[in-house]
């Protein structure tokens, strides 16, 4: 069976990491996707050189995809990124704010021209506030979201690790265009979609608004541990190894307390009865949860917390997960090929039985120029 986005074609116009890996989530879907860059690249390419010749992010974003080197102040290649659009399903694009309209490639525009295309414009901050004519990257956005003051510790603010206002967006902009293509087949219509990285941060941050908005104070940052929820954190065990454990509801966390921590006069303590309460009581319960874990085993703790049917993991570092056992059992990681090197990638997330996903090479800069002017130069 063909993969379900089989036989369209995505232009994107896209750099750093939102619209990359929105694109690449639809070429593991099966659509052709082909990457317009200027003759000096994305800048992602060049992050490091972790992979070959291109960065570890540009690795993980451009699996599979066409690169094509395209001057789009010229005429002649204006003419083929013209052609490519005319037969696009989808045109994505994230140029600093103004360029694409200029160059005619903005959503509203393309769509004009051709009314079946779904096109999608990504900003940083959207258009008609205050803010639509900056540049923003992930840190930027998260900064501005308050997505940082409940990251890290009290004094001590952080972005995650994981880009995910770029990541967010991303997802936000692959389930837009497929709600968009699932529409079309209906209408045969196609959409202008827009979408703004602080709209969808400050979305995913909604419930740290409410809580502050109803108590005049801010959800304080927890580290490991979290602000809505207790117990729940990172646990040092005797053999010098973190388990990560904790409740969400009450009968969680009785079992934790009864079968768990041995400790069934926790259970009936009123002051635990509720996560509100246990909210207010965390230091204390984190402290039984740290002289436990203290005088227990990583393996001995887990196997507690797995009878117990309460949530648990191993705090690992990123080399410790190469060799996570659950991703090899599952066959996770494919050999994929890079520009100097071949190096190991993950399998999409998503499947289903009969989908027969393709693996794809990280394309060199401009590696499909000639094929793609050849393909959609002059009729």
């Amino acid at each position: 069976m063909s993969l379900p986005l089989e036989g369209l074609l995505v232009v994107a116009l896209e750099q750093a990491v939102s619209v990359p890996h929105a694109t690449r989530q639809l070429r593991d879907l099966g659509a052709r996707v082909i990457k317009i860059e200027s003759a000096t690249g994305d800048a992602s390419r060049w992050y490091d050189d972790s992979v070959g010749e291109v960065s570890a992010y540009f690795a993980w974003t451009s699996r599979g995809k066409e690169s094509a080197v395209l001057d789009l102040k010229t005429e002649a290649d204006r003419a083929v990124a013209e052609r490519l659009v005319a037969q696009a399903d989808v045109l994505i694009q994230n140029l600093a704010p103004g360029s694409a309209k200029k160059l005619g490639l903005d959503a509203a525009s393309a769509v004009a021209r051709y009314p079946r295309l779904i096109a999608v414009d990504i900003s940083g901050y959207g258009t008609g506030g205050t803010r639509d004519t900056s540049r923003a990257y992930d840190l930027l956005v998260q900064s501005e979201s308050g997505s940082c003051a409940v990251t890290g510790l009290p004094g001590q603010p952080a972005k995650p690790g994981v880009a995910v206002a770029d990541i967010g967006t991303a997802m936000t902009a692959a389930n837009a265009i497929l709600a968009a293509l699932y529409a079309r087949d209906r209408t045969g219509d196609g959409a202008v979609i827009t979408i703004a990285m602080f709209d969808v941060i400050t979305d995913w941050m909604s419930w740290a608004y409410h809580q502050a908005r109803a108590t005049g104070t801010d959800p304080q940052p927890r580290g490991m541990s979290s602000p809505v929820v207790s117990p729940y954190g990172a646990f040092a065990t005797s053999d010098g190894q973190t388990i990560v454990i904790g409740t969400t509801n009450d009968g969680e966390w009785k079992r934790l307390a009864t079968q768990v921590l041995g400790r069934a006069d926790l259970a009936e303590d009123p002051r635990y009865a509720t996560n509100a309460l246990r909210i207010e009581q965390r230091e204390a319960l984190d402290a039984v949860l740290i002289d436990w874990a203290g005088s227990t085993s990583f393996a001995d703790a887990a196997a507690a917390a797995e009878a117990a049917g309460i949530g648990w993991a191993r705090y690992n570092t990123p080399r410790e997960v190469l060799d996570h056992p659950h991703l090899a059992a599952r066959d996770r990681w494919v050999d994929t090929a890079a520009p100097g090197r071949t190096f190991k990638s993950l399998r999409p997330p998503a499947d289903s039985p009969g989908w027969e996903w393709r693996n794809g090479a990280v394309p060199a800069l401009g590696e499909h120029t000639d094929a793609i002017r050849a393909e959609f130069g002059e009729p």
